[in-house]
């Protein structure tokens, strides 16, 4: 539904929501942590019911989308309506047109979308689907979601400490991710991943090398050395927060045409939660292993992610969704497989 042009803003309003659904986690964490009698965790836990609710009551508002109008109830009027009230013109005739053009060529094809998704002119959407959103849980973003109060007990700082560092990490997330929605449309999405990339990475090695040589295999470090272990986790928070957190999600929702969406969102999603799980189950082993290491394990991850970007994804800024097959033909690597 969102115009070409701020796409990628709009897009990213999602991971910035959920940078402030975080962030206000952490702040009641840290609120009631000192409650006592056992019901700190208690009340934690049952405010979480605030947030579903909201959900649940907000989806009986949410409208269709034109798309959607179209290739389920072939309703163009209608369509045009919602097209009308979303962007604010009755000037909206090219893009319906695009619309009913990309819906009746998807309905011509044997729809069944996880085959065809497997098929070789679709190959670099597949590739895209599965890659991204493994490299953006590798990035070690997550250990830092789940356990940053482990983490930063585990450096030497209380638990008090340790709840507001994680508030301090969330602030950034949000204001970084808040600021790649002001600079994706104008920047691009490439320029965005590799600079982020480039930050996280930087960060990981000061991090590991900084606990290497100071923490040691038991005992904490000095409230200094704590002190700036913590700005270095908030850069790689904020690397992060401003190209793979918002990106991640967004390149995904833009590059798969009408006939296989539903299936490259389905694997993007899956892909993405499956790894979540894994790294939030092993990484407490993987800490104990590997100590400081962990740190250059996922800056190795963050290396590799940055030069397949570099090497592989194409640039979707300002590009229409129904036009975005040409990014592919286009591109030095992707058009020997799909095709001038």
């Amino acid at each position: 539904m969102a115009p070409t042009k701020y796409r990628g803003a709009i897009s990213n309003g999602f991971q910035f929501s959920v940078g402030i659904g975080g962030l206000s986690a952490n702040l009641i964490n840290y609120g009631t942590e000192k409650i006592k009698g056992g019901w700190g965790w208690r009340i934690s836990l049952a405010m979480a019911a605030v947030p579903a609710s909201i959900l649940t009551l907000g989806a009986f508002f949410l409208p269709e989308t034109p798309n959607s109008l179209i290739q389920r109830g072939n309703n163009h009027q209608k369509a045009k309506l919602m097209l009308q009230r979303i962007r604010g013109t009755d000037d909206v005739q090219a893009e319906l047109d695009d619309l009913v053009k990309a819906s009746e060529m998807s309905k011509t094809i044997d729809h069944n979308p996880f085959a065809k998704i497997t098929q070789r002119k679709y190959r670099p959407q597949l590739v895209m689907a599965i890659a991204i959103p493994f490299f953006q849980q590798v990035t070690g973003i997550n250990v830092i979601a789940f356990y940053a109060p482990i983490v930063f007990r585990t450096i030497g700082l209380g638990e008090s400490a340790s709840l507001m560092s994680s508030v301090v990490t969330g602030l950034v997330g949000s204001g970084s991710t808040f600021i790649s929605m002001l600079i994706v449309d104008k920047l691009g999405r490439r320029a965005l991943l590799m600079a982020g990339g480039i930050q996280m990475l930087i960060s990981q090695i000061m991090v590991g090398a900084i606990l290497g040589a100071q923490l040691g295999d038991h005992g904490g470090v000095s409230k200094g050395y704590a002190i700036v272990v913590l700005i270095l986790i908030s850069v790689y928070v904020a690397g992060f927060g401003w190209s793979w957190g918002p990106l991640g999600w967004l390149i995904p929702s833009e590059i798969f045409p009408l006939e296989i969406r539903s299936a490259g969102q389905s694997i993007n999603v899956t892909v993405n939660f499956l790894f979540t799980f894994i790294v939030a189950q092993t990484f407490l082993t993987m800490l104990c292993h590997f100590k400081s290491g962990i740190f250059f394990l996922f800056g190795g991850w963050v290396a590799v992610m940055t030069g397949f970007v570099y090497l592989f994804l194409p640039e979707t800024k300002g590009i229409p969704i129904e036009q975005m097959e040409r990014v592919w033909r286009e591109h030095w690597f992707w058009n020997k497989i799909v095709g001038e």
